[in-house]
């Protein structure tokens, strides 16, 4: 049995109310969200429920401020001194946003802390690449030639972000689209609005002029849809399920928007008798239960060497059960509250198939009633085989499979024989082993002898149905723009009708 915190009911909090950002003016919505707190069951915010006629307001206000405002043609200097700013007034109100993310996805208050002080360091490096964005020339194409590649800011871009890690994704792609000198309709998840319209204060505070960040509350049928199909709308980028994905990019060809896309993952550990079992214990336990397991890059798969498999599958069983489980504002709590009651029903479904299939329940498997919110501890399925679903489709909570491999060759088939390419660990103490794995299995990110190790100067994305181009990294902000060519010809110019 795992350690339990259990929830503290929230009776000194006034639940907070919201406004939507459109044109640089606090707005009010027609009718409102509530959300209940996962980790205590009380409303904790109130956010306007967005129309399309609202998401439509913000996107002409973005297309305004685009076509004939300042923001576009400052300097890139500029720019970046007002991002600067943003990840100073954000670093300043880190425990304000901190607890929102907390109390509005579950999320241990630890861990968001953590997240704010990440995103702070993206804001920064985003305001570097701002100072660093530039073209190409060529003078190698003759004496009466030459040639400058300009890029450009793309324009309005949509940007539509999940639940699961509310600041850390709007921060991942906001500040690069500013960087590039593009407006922007932001549209945070119905379940966890607050910190992103906090970041609208924010960036008001730091000098973002009117109509450059818009942020609109609400569904994605109501206000993500519009988004998506709007012709005023030049990129939209999207990070949350495959399914939505598809219907984004569906959406957008409409008019042939440029689409960034990051989606699911179903991300394999692949762990050799040579490694080093003491790190990776501790890796598989927090790859598979950060978050609880509602994260992309979640270590959901571990495909062990047969030989050590029964050995490695207890000790991490062992360990599993030391993770504290519980109270979001708990500073000891490791894994939080399940975002909603229908999504941990979800995950228990799956867990039950899994052992319907023949898979076995080594630990957890079922809801933990802590007297608030709702919860699901550390689960541990052995036995599992790669045609399961819960081994091929992401469950996106704290259930973690485990399967097996003889060669080398066979590991590699089982972690690519799914949808999913976003990420993936090795473990061995053989480096050759380490790369050839890294060469051949098909993901975006191979992590040797490590799990989930991040930094903004890394670039972040999938293969196949785990998403469309890359996030973070120093080309990160050139996916916010267009490429101009400038031919240029000096002297005189032969005629093309004249004969020779």
């Amino acid at each position: 049995m795992t350690a339990h915190v259990k929830p503290k009911a929230l009776t000194d909090y006034r639940t907070r109310d919201f406004r939507m950002l459109i044109d640089g003016v606090w707005t009010e919505g027609t009718g409102v969200i509530e959300r209940v707190a996962p980790g205590h069951g009380s409303v904790v915010s109130r956010y306007p429920a967005g129309t399309k006629a609202d998401a439509e307001r913000a996107i002409a206000a973005a297309r305004k401020a685009f076509d004939d405002g300042a923001w576009p043609t400052m300097t890139g200097a500029e720019r970046s001194n007002v991002l600067l700013k943003a990840a100073d007034l954000i670093a300043a109100r880190t425990d304000e946003l901190a607890f929102l993310d907390a109390v509005e996805s579950g999320k241990p208050i630890s861990q968001a802390r953590g997240e704010l002080g990440g995103a702070v360091d993206i804001w920064r490096y985003a305001a570097a690449l701002a100072r660093d964005l530039h073209g190409e020339s060529y003078n190698t194409l003759g004496q009466g030639t030459l040639g400058v590649v300009l890029r450009e800011a793309i324009g309005v871009v949509s940007i539509i972000t999940p639940w699961n890690f509310p600041f850390l994704i709007v921060s991942q792609k906001l500040p690069f689209a500013l960087a590039a000198g593009c407006t922007t309709v932001v549209k945070p998840s119905e379940l966890t609005s607050g910190s992103t319209l906090v970041l609208g204060e924010i960036l008001i505070e730091a000098g973002v002029p009117a109509g450059v960040v818009n942020i609109v509350t609400g569904t994605g049928l109501e206000v993500g849809a519009p988004m998506t199909t709007h012709p005023g709308v030049d990129m939209v980028s999207f990070t949350g399920s495959t399914a939505v994905g598809r219907l984004t990019m569906a959406n957008a060809a409409q008019t042939l928007k440029k689409v960034s896309l990051e989606l699911g993952g179903k991300n394999p550990q692949i762990v050799f008798p040579d490694a080093n079992l003491d790190e990776f214990i501790d890796a598989a336990v927090f790859g598979a239960w950060f978050n609880a397991g509602e994260c992309c890059n979640a270590g959901s798969r571990l495909i062990l060497h047969r030989s050590i498999a029964g050995e490695v599958t207890e000790r991490i069983a062992d360990l599993s059960k030391k993770v504290r489980v519980g109270d979001p504002l708990d500073p000891q709590t490791q894994v939080g509250a399940i975002i909603t009651p229908q999504h941990l029903e979800k995950i228990g479904v799956y867990v039950d198939n899994a052992a319907k299939a023949g898979a076995s329940v080594a630990l957890g498997g079922k809801a933990l009633d802590l007297g608030l919110g709702q919860f699901m501890g550390p689960t541990i399925l052995s036995g599992v085989t790669p045609d399961m679903a819960v081994a091929r489709e992401e469950v996106f909570g704290p259930v973690l499979s485990v399967l097996t491999f003889e060669t080398t060759d066979e590991a590699t088939h089982i972690a690519n024989a799914i949808d999913y390419g976003l990420s993936a660990g090795v473990w061995s103490r053989d480096f050759d082993t380490c790369l050839t794995i890294g060469r051949k299995v098909r993901a975006g990110t191979i992590w040797m002898n490590t799990f989930m190790d991040g930094a903004p100067e890394l670039p972040f994305g999938g293969y196949r149905q785990s998403g469309l181009g890359r996030e973070l990294g120093r080309h990160a902000v050139e996916d916010y723009t267009e490429t101009k060519t400038l031919n240029m010809h000096m002297g005189s110019r032969t005629n093309w009708w004249m004969p020779r």
